[in-house]
């Protein structure tokens, strides 16, 4: 693995530091122009949103990190720079570096993201795994998250053709304890990722951020057996959220593992009946071109100040309540960079949480 740059271990601590997601990274990256100058200023800031300073990582722990990840034989891959995947790129919240095992080059190919119940039927699995089959003779890539039930179904339907399994924990972790052959045959045929470092066991704060990752890597996701409360239709609202196509097989409504897809198909989502349907949906002509996100990587923008009486005006419309980031602009009557910059402030104190949707709540 080459060695990363001076500044690439800088935005490993930035990322890797608490109270700091993916929107606060750029927010930071764009204001002060490198993830080096983000780290001195973070401090000021915390003080300035009324709470201590978050604890940054080391120096020391990324060079760790970075050691791990060139032994169990993973790379890198930063937002911005080199092979990262472009559709991921277009999301808001998309990881600032990647860790992949396996064979990068399945990001540049068309790909439909598969995912669905853990305790699918038989049935239910067949069908996913034989589609899986079928669209990788196709020439799609199948992006799932290496759980039970239909994401193993899909991984070994697509693994002679090409597969991309995201996982919640790090990409050394085994989860769940059955899929350690599984996981082992896709990072030597396929490719694994994931956006936490080696050695992290998965957390159920993990799925839905590793969800996202699976529609953002993907043009379509089909969804084949879901609850209606369940995680694969949080991977379902992704797609839709970044302008993705959703699928749907539809299946028996005395069946509840069915009743998810079947409201996602009264709701609008494409119905699946054969890879057809699938290779219909997510064709050259209806796939736009990719996006090149709105983000700028590297100049330094006028920081923005906020006063004290701006601070106070936006600390009172918030609670524990998540609200749009667009209401508390149109509340408040503030300048958007304003508000930006105390809800930044009000993070990195340890005040604030993100909320899918673009939403923010008090802690």
């Amino acid at each position: 693995m080459p060695e990363p740059s001076g500044d690439q271990i800088a935005r490993l601590r930035l990322i890797r530091s608490e109270n700091i997601g993916p929107i606060t990274y750029f927010q930071l990256l764009a204001r002060f122009g490198s993830a080096a100058a983000a780290l001195d200023a973070i401090p000021e800031l915390a003080a300035r949103g009324g709470g201590r300073a978050p604890r940054l990582a080391s120096r020391s722990a990324i060079e760790q990190e970075i050691a791990a990840v060139d032994r169990i034989g993973a790379r890198y891959l930063f937002l911005g720079q080199g092979l990262y995947p472009p559709l991921l790129a277009e999301l808001e919240t998309a990881p600032p570096a990647l860790i992949v095992k396996g064979h990068p080059s399945l990001l540049d190919r068309p790909a439909a993201a598969m995912v669905g119940a853990r305790n699918a039927s038989a049935a239910a699995c067949r069908f996913a795994r034989s589609l899986a089959q079928a669209l990788g003779e196709a020439g799609i890539v199948i992006v799932s998250g290496l759980a039970r039930g239909i994401d193993s179904a899909a991984h070994d339907g697509a693994l002679e053709t090409g597969t991309i399994a995201v996982v919640a924990g790090g990409v050394d972790i085994v989860y769940p304890p059955e899929n350690e052959g599984r996981q082992r045959a896709i990072a030597e045929r396929g490719l694994v990722v994931s956006e936490q470092p080696p050695g992290v066991e998965p957390r159920s704060r993990h799925f839905p951020s590793r969800n996202r990752i699976i529609a953002g890597l993907a043009h379509g996701t089909i969804v084949v057996e879901a609850a209606p409360r369940s995680g694969s239709l949080i991977t379902a609202r992704c797609a839709a959220e970044c302008g993705r196509e959703v699928m749907a097989v539809p299946g028996s409504p005395l069946d509840p593992r069915a009743q998810g897809c079947n409201q996602l198909i009264r709701e609008g989502a494409t119905l699946v009946q054969s890879a057809d349907d699938v290779l219909e949906a997510i064709s050259p002509s209806r796939i736009r071109p990719f996006r090149q996100p709105d983000r700028d990587y590297g100049l330094p923008q006028v920081p923005v100040e906020a006063d004290d009486e701006a601070r106070e005006a936006i600390a009172d419309l918030l609670n524990g309540t998540p609200v749009p980031v667009d209401e508390i602009v149109r509340q408040s009557a503030l300048p958007p960079a304003i508000v930006q910059t105390v809800l930044l402030e009000l993070e990195l104190a340890g005040r604030l949480e993100r909320h899918a949707g673009g939403r923010v709540s008090l802690v």
